[in-house]
This record gives structure tokens, C-alpha cells and sequence, in this order.
């Protein structure tokens, strides 16, 4: 394998970190320890910019393309050193798109007695009053909306959801010692 370019990544499949590598765990480096690092990475993971700087954190993250910040048409720019998403998501009600649930229910009744508040063994009565029920069935009649009462109540429990697309564990790797970078 040819010699790595000092700020080199590679992901690997095996747990330890080679010599002249740090894992890319977002720890803080000595800048007088790392120096040629730190002139291509500066402060863009982290650290002070003084006496420290950060290596990029690739646990728990999917890498992403940077291009500089830009983008190309319908795709988000991803600025060098950014970070975003989250490995839960709690949805609300204004993240769901509108919809409805069906509702369905039954009207049992009989054909005799007076009119009544309860609806037990009865049909949808004349609209009149408080009395939404009759004995008896009548024609093209409606319910007194005074006989039907309910509430909606919202789905779900509120807790968090993985948000998490399949993945494949690999320890990233970064080149701590190596060859300098030469610029096009």
C-alpha cells in the first residue's frame, strides 16, 4: 500500500488503531504534537485553535460529500466540518401530514316508545328539543347533534423513534503522519 496523505480517512474492519492513525472519534489533538495535521484540518472538527484541534467524529455518523459547500441541483450542501440528524425522531402533530381516520358505528333501535335522551334500543329521532332518539323509525330523519357526543384523541405515545437507516459498523481512521497533501 503506497504511503497515506497526512489527513487521509479510511475506514477499516478491524478494532485497534495502526501506528502514525488516531481514530476518528472526535477526540481533541496537541496542535505542537500534530502540527502538520493541523494546518490542513484547523479548527473546522474543533478545539481552540491555540493549543488544540479536533479530528472529525465518525461514530454513530454517516460521511457525506462535501464539494466545498456546494451542491448540485436538488441536493442539500453539506458545508466541511458539518454535522446534522438524529438517530431518534419524536414526531407531532405538525410533522404529520393531514389525513383522517374513518369512523364507523351502528344504530340499533325498535319501532316503539316515546322520545328519549337515550338511545338505548332506538332510531334517530325528530330534531327536536333535546330529544334525539324515537321508538319509532321515520323517514329522512337526522340525529340532534345534542344526541352525539365523542372526542378525537391523538396516536401514538409520544416517544422516540429510530431514525436510523441500515448500517454496517467500520472504525474511520485518520493519517497522522505521512505524506503532505499536495495542492492541484
Amino acid at each position: 500500500m503506497s504511503t497515506p496523505y497526512i489527513g487521509e480517512i479510511r475506514a477499516v474492519g478491524f478494532n485497534f488503531t495502526p501506528q502514525y492513525w488516531a481514530p476518528c472519534n472526535g477526540q481533541l489533538l496537541s496542535i505542537n504534537n500534530y502540527q502538520a495535521l493541523f494546518s490542513l484540518l484547523g479548527t473546522t472538527y474543533g478545539g481552540d485553535g491555540q493549543t488544540t484541534f479536533g479530528l472529525p467524529n465518525l461514530n454513530s455518523r454517516v460521511a457525506v460529500g462535501s464539494e466545498g459547500g456546494a451542491a448540485g441541483p436538488g441536493l442539500s450542501p453539506y458545508p466541511l466540518g458539518a454535522t446534522g440528524g438524529a438517530e431518534n425522531v419524536t414526531l407531532n402533530t405538525t410533522q404529520i401530514p393531514p389525513h383522517a381516520h374513518t369512523f364507523t358505528g351502528a344504530l340499533v333501535g325498535s319501532t316503539a316508545g316515546p322520545l328519549s335522551d337515550d338511545p338505548a334500543g332506538r332510531r334517530p329521532g325528530v330534531p327536536t328539543g333535546s330529544k334525539a332518539y324515537a321508538g319509532a323509525a321515520q323517514s329522512g330523519q337526522t340525529l340532534n347533534t345534542a344526541g352525539v357526543t365523542g372526542s378525537a384523541t391523538a396516536a401514538g405515545s409520544s416517544q422516540p423513534h429510530s431514525n436510523i437507516q441500515p448500517v454496517q459498523a467500520l472504525n474511520f481512521i485518520i493519517c497522522t503522519s505521512g505524506l503532505f497533501p499536495p495542492r492541484q
